[in-house]
């Protein structure tokens, strides 16, 4: 009976409805504790007791069960992850661009814990955090083995408390403290203005629950001057949600296209399609966004939502592609609650631009490639994309042999020694120049 017990409450916890944040609703089916492998779980319940009787102090069944649930998943893929209740919380507040912390994005590099970039103006960024630098500790806790998840909990946290963070930078000879005292961070997704007189330059941070109608209002107030062409930025931008990527998208595009479409174990294919018109006010007559000569800069840390941007302005040729290989996250991972205030994050489908393909593992290649060049005092950090991920899904369209050489990349450049920002400048002048000559007769 008591096995019976504890496989019903095992049951119950992997019971879940989906939330629908990411790509939609599912339906997930009640867990049954017969068939499908499900008879292997009296192996777990065998230890579960075990250690419950014997191990030398008293534990929780509940702390016990979370931590076997997030050993489960991460034998995944690095995306999926389970969240605590206070972790779960912390997510949702997230994807509206807004909560207590640092200002770190991390990832997992050879097994480290690793800085991807720190978010401009936030704690982390003004103590000194750079791109590449191994985070060995968090609160004298050692990282190693420790999910991403657990390591975001364990930064994230009440305004004014402070965090220990021991760091390993390449060509220090042992590690060093940063005490950082959390802040609420605050991402502003999108900012925007006129540069060279006459082009609009949008920098997009992160795709959030506001970015689309934050975006709309910034081209609205862009176009009030005489725009003639436009420069989407979407360098260093980790993705976010799936749906705002297609109403962004939806900007820049007619009616009733394809953004991209996604394929789940099954096979079954769901598109997303744009819906609005793509137009803004300017100075009393309408700017046709959607025709406007446009350029998309794009780096190793364009990831998810930007690569589907990306991605679908490249594939209806609506815009031109400058920069270099993109980090390469072909996966969607749909947030699941559950019962007891948790929640998974599950990996659930591959993405496809609108002409089939997937860049899972090997991003978007720029239709201009231009590299960005060390300038000054800025210094260099190694690359980091999906396919130097431990456990990453391989590209379904693609066998991955290739080895490619490491990457390195300046951390910090400014507009000046900015040569893909300027390149794109460049192109848009030359694109004018070229319409406006005359025909040959």
């Amino acid at each position: 009976m008591k096995k019976k017990k504890l496989i019903l409450i095992i049951a119950l916890i992997l019971a879940t409805a989906i939330s629908g944040i990411l790509i939609g609703r599912l339906s997930v089916g009640i867990v049954s504790a017969e068939g499908e492998g499900y008879e292997d779980l009296k192996i777990f319940t065998e230890v579960l007791s075990i250690v419950k009787r014997n191990y030398v102090e008293d534990v929780k069944i509940k702390d016990m069960i979370y931590g076997a649930i997030k050993g489960m998943l991460s034998s995944l893929d690095p995306h999926s992850g389970f969240m605590p209740p206070d972790a779960y919380k912390e997510m949702q507040v997230d994807t509206k661009g807004e909560f207590g912390g640092l200002g770190i994005q991390i990832g997992i590099k050879d097994a480290t814990l690793t800085v991807i970039a720190p978010i401009e103006d936030t704690p982390a960024f003004n103590a000194g955090i750079k791109a590449g630098d191994k985070i060995i500790k968090i609160s004298s806790e050692f990282t190693k083995d420790m999910s991403l998840h657990d390591a975001v909990s364990k930064m994230r946290g009440p305004k004014g408390t402070s965090v220990v963070i021991t760091i390993m930078r390449e060509g220090w000879k042992e590690t060093r403290d940063f005490t950082i005292v959390r802040d609420i961070i605050k991402v502003k997704s999108v900012k925007a203005k006129v540069i060279e007189g006459n082009i609009g330059y949008v920098k997009l941070n992160q795709f959030q629950e506001r970015t689309s109608s934050d975006l709309a209002v910034s081209l609205a107030d862009i176009t009030k001057e005489p725009v003639t062409s436009l420069i989407l930025d979407l360098r260093n931008n980790p993705g976010g949600l799936l749906n705002s990527a297609v109403e962004v998208s939806g900007q820049f595009l007619p009616s009733g296209k394809v953004v991209v479409f996604i394929k789940g174990r099954s096979g079954e294919k769901t598109e997303y399609r744009t819906e609005s018109e793509g137009t803004a006010e300017a100075g009393g007559e309408k700017t046709k966004l959607k025709t406007m000569p446009m350029i998309v800069l794009v780096n190793q840390g364009s990831a998810s939502a930007s690569e589907i941007v990306a991605g679908a302005l490249k594939d209806w040729n609506r815009a031109v592609v400058l920069g270099v290989q993109t980090f390469g996250k072909g996966s969607v991972q749909s947030v699941i609650p559950l019962s007891d205030g948790s929640g998974l994050r599950l990996t659930t489908a591959r993405y496809y631009t609108p002409k089939g393909i997937s860049i899972q593992s090997t991003g978007i290649t720029p239709d201009i490639v231009v590299k960005l060049e060390q300038k000054g005092d800025a210094k260099e950090h190694p690359v980091i994309r999906e396919k130097d991920l431990e456990r990453h899904l391989r590209n379904d369209q693609s066998d991955e042999k290739t080895k490619e050489p490491e990457e390195m990349a300046p951390v910090e450049v400014g507009e000046k020694d900015d040569v893909q920002l300027q390149r794109a400048i460049d192109l848009l002048k030359s694109w004018k120049v070229f319409k406006e000559l005359p025909k040959a007769s």
